[in-house]
């Protein structure tokens, strides 16, 4: 792979979430063609900057263990059937990736070979080191947890230098800006701040993880063009919790 570093990072690794819903598009379920190929474009070009990215993806776009568990499914099962949605989503953006002529591997918290890898940290970051794009599914590999916990462990395991939340507003804001057009965002947050104000950035389990890691994240909005880029050359998009 072409090692092509632009300028001064202000980061040498990332783990970026993505929602399972980011990846339907506009109709909200299934897998948007388009959406998964823009994507790729952006993580390729962060990539060719030097910067190493693994990545895990949600699967509310298929199914969503907790909300099954008012429509008669187990919770347990639910979850389960959760985790094999992030594999459909991830296998898909994989593809994307070596489309746009990226390395790519896959790994899963449960063994689920020949379509993943099984889940091993060291060789998630012997990839990473030479330049290649590491998709992580499966969440954590447990019932009861969040793909948002699953990202905040694997990105204080991998070193990451912050976990991206890439969403659809371009921030933290007071309250929903989509909903009260007079919230106020945030640039920067300590995570007793937004634990204060109660903002639901990430579950608990996930938010505790960070904060007593120390891990950096930056909630930013990933359907812009050239955001993450931006974001990993420094530029203040977006919000960061500390």
């Amino acid at each position: 792979m072409c090692d092509i570093v632009i300028g001064n990072m202000k980061y040498r690794r990332i783990l970026l979430k993505l929602s399972g819903e980011s990846l339907a598009g506009a109709g909200g379920q299934g897998l948007d063609p388009a959406v998964l190929n823009r994507y790729a474009k952006e993580i390729k070009e962060t990539s060719l900057a030097g910067i190493q990215v693994a990545i895990v993806v949600g699967g509310g776009n298929i199914f969503r263990g907790l909300s099954g568990t008012g429509k008669g499914f187990d919770r347990v099962k639910g979850d389960q059937m959760g985790m094999l949605a992030t594999t459909i989503n991830s296998i898909a953006l994989s593809c994307a990736l070596r489309s746009e002529g990226l390395e790519a591997e896959l790994f899963s918290a449960t063994r689920l070979e020949p379509m993943a890898r099984y889940w091993v940290r060291d060789d998630a970051l012997a990839l990473l080191e030479r330049g290649v794009v590491v998709l992580i599914s499966g969440g954590t590999g447990n019932p009861f947890f969040t793909t948002d916990t699953a990202a905040a462990l694997r990105a204080v395991e991998l070193g990451a230098s912050a976990l991206f939340k890439g969403t659809r507003v371009d921030g933290v804001y007071s309250a929903d800006p989509e909903k009260e057009p007079t919230a106020t965002k945030y640039s920067r947050l300590s995570f007793d701040e937004a634990l204060e104000k109660n903002l639901k950035i990430m579950d608990m389990t996930a938010f505790t993880l960070c904060k007593e890691n120390k891990m950096v994240v930056v909630v930013f909005d990933m359907n812009r063009r050239g955001n993450l880029l931006r974001l990993v050359k420094g530029e203040p998009l977006g919000t960061e919790l500390f």
